[in-house]
């Protein structure tokens, strides 16, 4: 045969497997993690579950003793109970505190399906449901900073969830029947995704559509770059906001126009339940409200976070984990920029304390000549920080929030503090690796930007020399 014969020859091609069915890719999803769990090592994987049951029993002893209102739970209850029976959704009000609603519409309908159960049975599948949401939200956040090595990290998915009831944000999710773990489970689903994915920025959208505040993040993918899932995210909002109007025109009317710009529905900015900026300058200025001087340090804030967000997240050539240095700034600013941020939204400190407990171990494994002591010790004084349940132990009674001294407020705005250190933090962080970079880093084939594998970018890097 001639070559130009063989050119014409008829090439044989491998057909390509067909597409797995959805039901193939369920059962390969809901196998995985039974999967890890028989890959992690045997004898750290044992006491790691061991620690886990002591805390989850200890927590169940106390959380008997203690109030456990699920106060929240029986206020979502209720707004979907106001949808079903065709009330007014904003005119209700219950529990002795007289809560009224204050998510969209939207929210209001997917609330719908708890009025089937009793609030015994919610009590219990609500509390078991944001256990496993914690554990999800632990996976996400390794998933995130790419660290420790994937046979490690089930080991850290028990412990967190185990151990994590105590951090003061989850603890009191669990006692109030929050959702917050499920906004940040949606969000940090979407942005550890591929970058490639069509459909990137709709678990933002929906999580936007239920509570506003994620909308934060759809920003955060428009100033990276990621114009495409940033209008999906906006597209996707825009779409629960025409489903409710659709379905509850009324109620949607009264509130996007008048109840959103309500706050005295949501709460006191002054009490130290509130741990945003606002909430601080209150307490700081003796005032309920903390007028233009407040609104100027949010805004100040807002623009500085949202562009040290932009500055990790476009840095992938100097720092390591950029990606979730990115999310996990962008996350600090939408908490602390919030008009009415409650101790339990302060949930983001798990894929921070993951960031910080990747840096520090990172700096642990350098050489003792070179090694410092810095990530390990934001590292754990951010633990201490949400362990330490401050606000509670130095909150004042009534009126007398307003008249703290300047050292009670530092207990009381905790978590203020800490968020702003992490942003500076964060800034200090990325100037001083783009300076120190001696040599550009080069995308190794199969990985991601910001560290590990399973980072949200699609890419990793690595020093070209060492």
């Amino acid at each position: 045969m001639t070559a130009v014969q063989d050119e014409r020859s008829p090439v044989r091609t491998v057909p390509a497997p067909p597409p797995a069915s959805l039901s193939d890719r369920l059962r390969v999803a809901l196998g995985a993690p039974v999967r890890a769990l028989r890959e992690a090592p045997r004898r750290p994987m044992l006491v790691a579950s061991s620690l886990a049951l002591l805390s989850l029993v200890v927590y169940a002893v106390v959380r008997h003793f203690v109030h456990t209102s699920m106060v929240d739970m029986i206020v979502y209850r209720a707004e979907g109970a106001a949808v079903a029976d065709g009330n007014d959704l904003y005119a209700l009000r219950v529990t002795e505190w007289n809560l009224p609603a204050t998510y969209p519409p939207f929210a209001a309908m997917l609330f719908v399906p708890t009025t089937w159960f009793p609030i015994a049975f919610l009590r219990v599948a609500i509390t078991l449901g944001n256990l496993g949401l914690l554990a999800l939200m632990a996976h996400l956040s390794f998933k995130l900073v790419g660290w420790p090595r994937r046979e490690l990290r089930p080991i850290g998915v028990v412990l967190v969830t185990g151990l994590g009831v105590w951090l003061e944000p989850v603890f009191t999710t669990l006692r109030y029947g929050q959702i917050n773990l499920a906004l940040g489970c949606l969000i940090l689903w979407d942005l550890t995704r591929s970058d490639d994915r069509r459909s990137k920025g709709l678990a933002i959208g929906i999580a936007a559509g239920i509570k506003l505040t994620p909308g934060l993040f759809a920003v955060y993918l428009l100033i990276t770059g990621r114009v495409r899932a940033a209008f999906t995210a906006g597209l996707t909002f825009l779409g629960t906001f025409l489903i409710g109007a659709l379905f509850l025109p009324d109620a949607t009317w009264g509130f996007w126009t008048e109840y959103l710009y309500d706050s005295s529905r949501v709460g006191k900015t002054e009490i130290v339940d509130n741990q945003s900026l606002r909430g601080a300058f209150a307490r700081l200025l003796h005032t309920p409200d903390p007028g233009l001087l407040a609104t100027l340090g949010v805004g100040l804030v807002a623009v500085s976070g949202l562009a040290v967000a932009a500055w990790a997240a476009r840095s992938g050539r100097w720092l390591p984990r950029s990606e979730a240095w990115g999310v996990c700034v962008a996350a600090v600013t939408a908490v602390l920029i919030s008009p009415i941020s409650w101790t339990h939204h302060w949930v983001w400190c798990v894929p921070v304390l993951v960031l910080l407990a990747a840096e520090a171990s990172v700096e642990h494994s350098r050489p003792a000549a070179v090694r410092r002591l810095r990530w390990r010790a934001a590292f754990w004084a951010t633990l201490l920080a949400f362990l330490s349940f401050a606000m509670w132990a130095a909150k004042p009674l009534g009126a007398a929030v307003l008249h703290m001294s300047p050292l009670r407020q530092l207990p009381t705005s905790i978590y203020p503090w800490v968020g702003l250190c992490f942003l500076l933090a964060a800034a200090i962080r990325i100037r001083a690796r783009r300076l120190s970079a001696g040599a550009p880093l080069v995308r190794l084939p199969g990985q991601r930007d910001g560290g590990g594998p399973d980072t949200a970018r699609g890419r990793q890097q690595a020093p070209a020399a060492r």
